[in-house]
């Protein structure tokens, strides 16, 4: 693929993560002082969390494109502090007033987009997982502010709107497949996994061999809430045929750091 190709993506997955996160600024912004402190999570975050750790992320992520060595410092920290440092971090941020949090989030999210944009041709940015492109790092953002748009949408009593847009969040989750097992301190089978899934449009959705053996299949949108770790695999309409795509499931996961606790039945909740 030419650099115009590449810049032509990256521009699209930019378009779509601006309108997921106007989607989530316009559920946000209405909040009451006392809505921001609605409990999103059953470790305690609440919506201010939500938005803290998006903003924070941002910032992080702009750091790992424009000063190589501020990013360092922060890979540092994060090393000495697996378990807590993402947590603190939210911590600290969620403490301020709610409408200016808002604004440096909105701030934060039009600079990474600037800086993803500004990436010289084949070079990849430096993160907590694995370098990635800046299709990639777009593509993670917006993994990011899907996932945790729900939770504050749960939380608020707001349905989330079924959109194509979900695509980024599927495509990433097929794509750091082995990443997942290192994750989990296992090594990933060189096993193909033909994953088919039906988009909330109806087109459907492939990747992977045609005769691949092993196959995951189902609701694109489903598929997505499971590897993001917001749903217990009783709960979504995705299916596994073979042993390794039916471990995988149960280990999916997009984003970068230890996995958390597992999601508990909506029956159990």
């Amino acid at each position: 693929m030419n650099w115009s190709a590449d810049m032509t993506v990256l521009d699209s997955i930019l378009d779509d993560l601006a309108a997921e996160s106007l989607q989530l600024d316009g559920w946000v912004a209405g909040l009451p002082l006392a809505g921001w402190q609605t409990v999103t999570t059953p470790e305690g975050w609440t919506v201010a969390h939500q938005i803290a750790h998006l903003h924070w992320t941002d910032e992080a992520s702009v750091e790992a494109i424009t000063d190589r060595a501020a990013f360092e410092e922060l890979m540092r920290q994060a090393g000495e502090n697996p378990t807590g440092f993402v947590d603190e971090a939210a911590d600290e941020l969620a403490l301020e007033p709610p409408d200016q949090l808002l604004r440096a989030w909105r701030q934060g999210r039009g600079a990474l987009a600037e800086a993803l944009t500004s990436v010289p041709e084949g070079e990849k940015v430096p993160w907590f997982g694995p370098p990635m492109s800046p299709a990639s790092m777009a593509t993670a953002r917006f993994m990011e502010t899907w996932a945790h748009g729900h939770d504050v949408a749960e939380a608020v009593g707001i349905e989330v709107p079924r959109n194509d847009r979900v695509r980024h969040v599927c495509h990433l989750a097929v794509r750091t497949r082995g990443f997942a097992y290192l994750m989990r301190g296992l090594e990933a089978p060189d096993v193909p996994v033909r994953v088919e899934l039906t988009a909330p449009g109806g087109e459907r959705w492939e990747w992977g061999p045609e005769d691949a053996a092993e196959r995951v299949t189902g609701d694109a949108w489903d598929f997505a809430l499971l590897a993001t770790r917001r749903r217990h695999r009783d709960d979504v309409d995705v299916q596994a045929v073979g042993d390794h795509a039916n471990h995988w499931l149960d280990i999916a996961q997009t984003f970068a750091g230890l996995p958390g606790n597992d999601p508990k039945r909506l029956a159990d909740r």
